[in-house]
């Protein structure tokens, strides 16, 4: 069966997480993907290791699908070789500081003139402008973008998720703007420039707080469950973000993720009641609609709390997914490795490795109907790279070796 990127080449040279991301996901809808190292190797594959002499679960779970060639861009035979590469690629996807390709000397420009139809990806930390040079990770595009300010309880300090919304985040964005720039070549006939910034993509996903934001000049958040409102969006807690009221309530036995998220919407109030064992509070003009409800949330969920602490989360799922009531268990990263259901979608992958052993990954959340997606292991270190200078672009063995001998591969 075929993949729905077969035939599209594309040579990465992203590193860490929110590069390697976006091209997984491109490897995994049937890119031929090759990942250019520098002799050393992404540093990835050394750090948070947990085995000896084998690649870390960073690098395995972020690389999958991909072939891997080493080059060392510093030489100038090694720049005529990726001058090669380049021109037999559809997409080229980096992640460097600004600037840096162009100090390689390959300048967009240069680019252009090497292969008109090339498609130039970069991932930055920010836009043009005052913070163009900063150093971006994860978190500091959490901080930048919106999530940190509004991410916790009132009381307490900004607050990074869990979610790499800053690395993953914006290698999903990337994904997409590399696949709109395919499908315009294929009509118009020549390459473009992609350019996707951290903080804008977390921005993006925090659109609702600027939502928020412009609603405050009209008064109060009144689905919020704070007290007070200042001039900007505050830190909300567990509050759904949206325009039905939710909240994490404990449940048996008390545990660190023992929560259910409970919404309650205007339907769920009668069941609701009387599963908690208030069913007189479904006709209480104090209890019976949204508009009652709003300002005692806070009463409303602990109320719901004192019914859920005496059952397992498991147990709330149940009786109350039996009423039709939006609702989900808190999952550890324990429970969701282990849950079957991901394994049977795919989403929860084991793979063989031949340094480390089997381990696990996250599947491919895309589901094509007529692309199954199979989950391949990583590459080793420059593993392929006979396979791409040899097989590929057509190098002589005896220069192949020359090259080998003299570090440029």
């Amino acid at each position: 069966m075929s993949k729905a990127l077969e035939g599209v080449r594309v040579l990465d040279m992203t590193h860490v997480q929110s590069g390697p991301s976006a091209t997984q996901i491109l490897a995994w809808l049937g890119a031929e993907v090759v990942k250019l190292e520098s002799p050393s190797g992404d540093i990835t594959r050394t750090q948070l290791s947990d085995v000896d002499n084998g690649d870390s679960l960073y690098f395995t779970m972020l690389n999958c699908n991909k072939q891997s060639i080493t080059l060392n861009m510093k030489s100038e035979r090694g720049k005529e070789v990726f001058t090669e590469l380049v021109a037999s690629s559809d997409v080229l996807v980096e992640n460097f500081g600004p600037g840096a390709v162009d100090r390689m000397g390959f300048t967009w420009g240069r680019l252009q003139e090497i292969n008109p139809q090339l498609i130039y990806a970069s991932i930055k930390g920010f836009g043009e402008g005052p913070y163009t040079h900063y150093k971006a990770y994860e978190v500091v595009a959490q901080a930048m973008g919106g999530s940190m300010s509004t991410t916790g309880f009132e009381d307490g300090p900004p607050t990074a998720t869990g979610a790499q919304i800053g690395d993953s985040g914006t290698g999903i964005h990337t994904v997409a703007g590399i696949l709109a720039a395919l499908f315009q070549r294929e009509r118009g006939g020549h390459g473009q420039r992609v350019s996707v910034a951290m903080q804008h993509a977390v921005l993006n996903l925090c659109r609702v707080k600027l939502r928020d934001q412009q609603r405050l000049a009209r008064g109060p958040l009144r689905e919020y469950p704070n007290d007070e409102f200042g001039e900007e969006v505050p830190r909300s807690g567990n509050a759904s973000g949206g325009g039905q009221p939710g909240w994490a309530v404990r449940c048996k036995p008390g545990g660190p993720n023992d929560y259910i998220y409970v919404i309650v919407q205007p339907a769920g109030w009668a069941p609701i009641a009387s599963l908690i064992g208030r069913p007189e509070l479904a006709d209480d003009p104090e209890w019976n609609t949204p508009q009652a409800r709003l300002p005692k949330l806070d009463k409303m969920f602990h109320m719901i709390e004192e019914w859920t602490i005496n059952h397992d989360k498991w147990e709330v799922l149940a009786q109350l997914n039996a009423h039709n009531i939006p609702c989900g268990p808190i999952l550890s990263t324990r429970e969701l490795i282990e849950d079957s259901s991901l394994a049977d979608n795919d989403m929860i992958v084991s793979v063989d490795h031949p340094e480390r052993g089997e381990f696990k990954t996250v599947g491919c959340p895309i589901k094509l109907s007529d692309s199954p997606v199979e989950v391949e292991r990583s590459p080793l270190l420059g593993e392929h790279n006979e396979d791409v200078y040899i097989r590929r672009l057509g190098l002589e063995e005896s220069e192949f070796a020359e090259l080998k001998a003299n570090g440029v591969i």
